[in-house]
């Protein structure tokens, strides 16, 4: 059911709008344009039909570091892909996210353990510094590939940016992936350093990573050093090509930052699909696109700010690390946290009342289970500071809108966004000038001519269709690696409708402005020839408290697709027919007949991705005698076999 003009849960008031960067953008953009511009809608109108305008006027309204814009903002705009953005310009990323006063703080850690620590940006530019020396003695150029194996750790962060500074590219993977799910991406990178820790804390316990780290150098011929961060012991035991990293620290100490200034298309990070259905594709991000798209999510849709307590809960293994990271570049201070976000039930409300978070960000998923839990961190914590709530990773349920203005706070502003790997940034998001329709994703994001198409490729307003992006924008992939013509590139976004970007996500635009994402387009349901949103049946089941998660797929039987629905249950609980009996009422009521599964099955786990993500994809190849090709890219594996042993019964 789709939300209507009278579900708005928040308004930002005259103050606020007055106040927000997006209101200044505008008056800029009219200032400099000679226009008139008296709206969002107006304002993202423009800044789609006058792309070069729109991406130009940016770059000098947020202050880019660097030798430009240039005269040239696009070359060949026509052309998805094909697209060059600021042909003229050089910058360097780490450059601008280290801009900010001396003494302002920069990163503040925490993890489960209580543990915290602090850098200020002087601090961190001295850290970056001393480091990329140390990189630069092992040979380190332009373009080669140094790769983190690391918890969310300030470490991280450093080593990061330190690459970027010499015109290195970065890329990381968590430190739950096994051995070959590492290698599965870092091989095909052929990294020349290795970053990682001794382990990481977890659930309450401690987990090494040093044996798996040395099964990783055995397999890796391209490194030449391994630099080890000392997390959970104080001094672990290193073997050969290893070094400490206060160590390798103090072998640059003492030189002032240097910052090479690269083409605008210069790689920056090497970004990894999720690898369920083969080797991970390596998306290749640039330096420009990345720091100016995120420029304008955070300075403008989500009015970040310096002085900001920036909060988003992460993995390294996500491309939401690498978007809070950019959160620098506006003088924000970072706040990390490593660990379980739930073994201590409000461990992360905490850390935001502790530290005055100003921008909470985090999964759909975290928020059920916090309404599930029965958590109230409204009615137990001091949130004044909390401006404005982010959530990502799946669709958003209308009920967790409901939960975090009920019991979290009734005055925050609630962002869903959502955008991908793909592109490291978004193209729906929140927009601090517009109301929070229950349900709902805010806005298009500025610059970005999102549409959704019908099965004939026609633009519909009101109607569930596929998400697409019909004009170049700045942080399209600069290709994928290793793929010389671009035809994997190319098969992945643009084999659909060419010359349009398909991202294969499931979308429905709505008349307010807004958007509402049914789930992803190669999970949609399709019994009878109707088109259903998994969301739309997962909003439905997660609303039962005897639900902890679910997962449902269609399968083909007797000449149709019958929905199937997976569910796990609380510790102790069965799937009675009572239970059955209930979630089919709810969801023929809420939704309609079509939406009613026609088997319901329980299982201890559904299988996900180590971001988090839900994999429907392995269970319906699973039901449908189909292989599933890269089951070690599962965070539990472990979990299909259960899917394999009902696959008969359900046959």
């Amino acid at each position: 059911m789709t939300p209507g003009v009278d579900d708005i849960l928040w308004s930002p008031s005259e103050e606020q709008v007055a106040a927000a960067g997006m209101t200044h953008f505008r008056q800029y953009v009219n200032r400099h344009e000679k226009l008139l511009l008296a709206d969002y809608s107006e304002l993202h109108h423009w800044s789609t039909t006058h792309a070069d305008d729109f991406w130009r006027l940016l770059w000098t309204f947020c202050e880019v570091v660097g030798h430009g814009p240039g005269n040239l903002v696009v070359e060949n705009f026509e052309q998805m892909p094909g697209a060059r953005w600021f042909p003229e310009t050089r910058l360097n990323y780490a450059e601008n996210l280290l801009q900010g006063p001396d003494d302002a703080e920069a990163i503040v850690f925490r993890n489960e353990r209580g543990h915290t620590s602090r850098l200020t940006y002087s601090q961190l530019r001295i850290k970056a510094a001393a480091f990329a020396t140390a990189l630069n003695a092992d040979g380190v150029q332009a373009g080669d590939r140094v790769v983190g194996f690391l918890p969310n750790l300030p470490e991280t962060i450093i080593a990061m940016l330190a690459t970027a500074s010499l015109g290195a590219v970065w890329s990381s993977c968590s430190p739950d992936f096994g051995v070959q799910g590492v290698l599965d991406r870092f091989s095909q990178i052929e990294p020349v350093v290795l970053v990682c820790a001794d382990g990481y804390f977890y659930g309450g316990k401690v987990h090494g990573s040093l044996e798996t780290v040395s099964l990783i150098q055995d397999r890796l011929k391209s490194l030449r050093r391994t630099v080890v961060v000392p997390y959970t012991q104080s001094g672990p035991d290193l073997t050969g090509g290893q070094i400490s990293f206060t160590d390798y620290l103090n072998a640059g100490r003492g030189e002032e930052p240097k910052y090479q200034r690269l083409p605008f298309d210069h790689p920056l990070f090497i970004m990894f699909s999720s690898g369920t259905t083969g080797l991970p594709k390596c998306m290749v991000h640039s330096a420009g696109g990345t720091l100016l798209q995120h420029l304008k999510e955070h300075r403008l849709h989500c009015d970040l700010r310096p002085g900001d307590r920036f909060f988003y809960f992460t993995t390294c293994g996500w491309m939401m690390w690498n978007w809070l990271v950019s959160g620098l570049a506006t003088g924000a201070a970072l706040m990390l946290y490593d660990g379980h976000p739930l073994k201590q039930q409000n461990v992360l409300w905490d850390y935001a009342r502790d530290e005055r978070f100003t921008i909470f960000g985090t999964s759909a998923k975290y928020l059920d289970a916090c309404h599930k839990a029965g958590m109230k961190p409204g009615s137990s914590y001091d949130l004044s500071s909390l401006r404005c709530i982010l959530s990502t990773g799946s669709p958003l349920a209308p009920e967790s809108f409901d939960y975090v203005y009920r019991d979290v706070k009734n005055d925050v502003q609630l962002s869903s966004i959502s955008g991908g790997t793909d592109i490291i940034s978004c193209f729906v998001l929140g927009n601090p000038v517009l109301p929070v329709r229950r349900g709902q994703l805010q806005c298009r994001a500025l610059g970005m001519k999102v549409e959704v198409f019908d099965g004939q490729g026609q633009a519909v307003v009101g109607q569930k269709g596929e998400l697409v992006c019909t004009a170049s924008f700045v942080s399209m992939p600069t290709g994928f690696w290793n793929d010389p013509d671009g035809a994997r590139y190319h098969k992945a976004y643009f084999n659909r409708f060419e010359n349009i970007w398909c991202h294969g996500d499931f979308a429905e635009l709505t008349p307010e402005g807004g958007m509402i994402i049914h789930g992803r387009s190669d999970t949609v349901l399709n019994p009878g020839g109707v088109r259903i949103g998994t969301a739309e049946i997962y909003r439905v089941v997660d609303q039962f408290e005897e639900v902890v998660e679910s997962l449902v797929v269609g399968q083909d039987y007797q000449g149709d697709v019958r929905i199937v629905l997976f569910v796990t249950l609380r510790e102790g609980l069965q799937l009675d027919q009572d239970l059955q009996d209930r979630l089919c009422q709810k969801i023929r009521s809420e939704e309609t007949p079509r939406h009613v599964p026609a088997v319901i099955r329980q299982v201890p786990a559904v299988p996900r991705t180590i971001s988090g993500k839900i994999v429907e994809l392995a269970v319906r190849n699973i039901l449908q005698g189909l292989p599933v090709e890269n089951a070690q890219a599962l965070a539990n594996p472990e979990s299909l076999s259960c899917f394999f042993d009902l696959a008969d019964e359900l046959s």
